[in-house]
């Protein structure tokens, strides 16, 4: 068996500085007020439905800003501040809307009320909104108003298999990124309003929700989870499997999601389909395996027939004191961190396993910077610092061979301060968010992050933008309409019989 080292040494300098990144950073669009804006998407912005770079995740009001793939981290940084910028001017000349700086959303309004994402009335226009009509139906659509950071990265040369061995990895050692970047420790009380909950107020005025050592409440059990979704016992070991999986849940009929009915007496959709999944997104992971698909195929069905071509590292929070929502050092331990997944010895995945990792995952979510908090390790208690430093030791060489290969110190530089924060919890964005709230904010939630978002907008709008710039985003954004309107004006099949074949078992491979 190889040590990381020798996996390392294999991999020649070109194929590390061909390493491809890219981000998907999601954010409310948020009033003066505070209050979640309920207006449209900003015409300026263009079309969500096929803007290359500006859509809308779940709701109307929640933006999702797309970076493309980019081998240098600071190319890929400044492409995200440079979208970012025009949007924030967009959003001034709309009554002064902010992009809300944290995962955990404003103050929202009754759950119905939440406006669901709009892309126009062609097929697959529709079947956005309705695959959003189906999560509301599900999950609530409060859930869905959660924010977050997607990380896309790619190695070249690296198979399915080799993916399939860093997505092991990575849900293994994932709880090191939770206790790092981890920044919702807290939440608007009307977030958890009428659900059960074990959070504590944070001060005596009741305008927050927390727990005292949390990392990322977003990736906790009020988080992106779901009691239908724990029935399904996805395998990382390969590709077939994976996709057997997913196949099963896309497939079988859910009984509490064929009493909500693909549509309502009045005729109205509810949802797409009755299955445990109604597409492939609505599967939430920490990670996923990802290849891009061609017009009208199914996401499944990519992958089994091309095989994985990057992955998305999903449990990122919105980090509230970066007007962007990440670093560059933080994209550079992601990068080494990633790296260690993919060179280090990954053996098969267990359902033991799976539920001790599951545990891990919520246990480091919300208390992980308790002292002393114990971690489960095939069977065996480990000390969550205990563990991370462990981890973290095993990256140096890969981030010095990533300083070789960019003629940096910045990846060492990353690693360093990581394994700083092993062993000061006090400086972790969850804890420093806590650490504001109390002293800055009157323990105040909506306080904090509201400031935490006037000032990203006002760095923002501050940066220098020139009219080369704003006229190159105004033509995207022209042209998005238009190539949304030829996507209508192309559609042949009525909404029904379209979506019973973009539905079918066939075009899933």
């Amino acid at each position: 068996m190889r040590t990381l080292q020798e996996r390392l040494a294999a991999y020649p300098a070109d194929a590390l500085a061909g390493i491809r990144r890219g981000i998907e950073k999601e954010g409310l669009r948020v009033l003066p007020s505070g209050g979640l804006a309920l207006t449209p998407h900003p015409a300026a912005l263009g079309s969500a439905l096929t803007h290359p770079l500006i859509t809308t995740d779940y709701s109307e009001s929640q933006l999702e800003l797309i970076t493309g793939a980019h081998k240098g981290v600071d190319d890929c940084l400044h492409e995200l501040a440079e979208v970012h910028q025009f949007v924030h001017r967009a959003l001034q000349n709309q009554g002064g809307e902010l992009m809300w700086a944290s995962s955990m959303p404003c103050g929202l309004p009754t759950d119905e009320t939440i406006p669901i994402g709009r892309y126009g009335s062609s097929n697959i226009g529709r079947a956005k909104s309705v695959y959003r009509m189906g999560l509301g139906h599900r999950y609530g659509r409060r859930m869905q108003t959660i924010s977050g950071i997607h990380y896309n990265w790619s190695l070249p040369g690296v198979g399915s298999d080799e993916y399939f061995a860093l997505i092991r990895n990575f849900r293994r050692h994932a709880f090191v990124l939770l206790y790092l970047f981890g920044a919702s420790p807290a939440l608007c009380p009307c977030f958890v309003q009428g659900r059960e909950h074990r959070l504590q107020a944070l001060g005596d005025k009741g305008h927050a929700m927390y727990l005292p050592h949390a990392t990322s409440l977003r990736m906790g059990r009020l988080g992106y989870q779901s009691d239908a979704q724990a029935t399904l016992a996805v395998s990382y070991n390969g590709l077939t499997g994976y996709a057997n999986s997913l196949h099963e849940a896309l497939t079988k009929p859910y009984p509490a999601y064929e009493t909500v009915g693909v549509r309502n007496p009045g005729g109205d959709y509810n949802q797409l389909g009755t299955s445990l999944l109604q597409i492939e997104n609505e599967f939430y992971g920490t990670i996923r395996p990802k290849r891009t698909v061609r017009s009208g195929e199914r996401p499944l069905h990519a992958l089994r027939e091309r095989g994985v071509e990057y992955v998305e590292v999903r449990l990122m929070d919105l980090d509230p004191f970066v007007t962007v929502g990440i670093t560059a050092q933080t994209m550079r331990l992601l990068d080494v961190f990633l790296l260690h997944c993919l060179l280090s010895d990954s053996p098969p995945d267990t359902p033991e396993e799976i539920a001790e990792l599951k545990q891990n995952q919520h246990l480091t979510a919300e208390r992980g910077r308790e002292p002393g908090l114990q971690l489960q390790r095939g069977g065996q208690a480990v000390a969550l610092t205990t563990w991370g430093a462990e981890v973290l030791a095993q990256c140096e060489p890969l981030a010095a061979a990533l300083d070789a290969t960019h003629g940096t110190h910045d990846y060492s530089e990353a690693l360093r301060e990581a394994r700083a924060l092993m062993d000061a919890p006090e400086r972790t964005p969850s804890a420093r968010v806590l650490a504001s709230m109390v002293q800055d904010h009157g323990s105040s939630f909506e306080a904090f992050a509201f400031q935490q978002s006037a000032k990203a907008q006002a760095t923002l709008l501050a940066l220098p933008w020139s009219d080369a710039q704003q006229a190159r985003f105004e033509q995207m954004a022209h042209d998005s309409v238009a190539a949304q309107k030829a996507i209508e004006a192309a559609d042949t099949l009525p909404f029904e019989p379209w979506r019973e074949q973009y539905m079918a078992v066939g075009g899933l491979g």
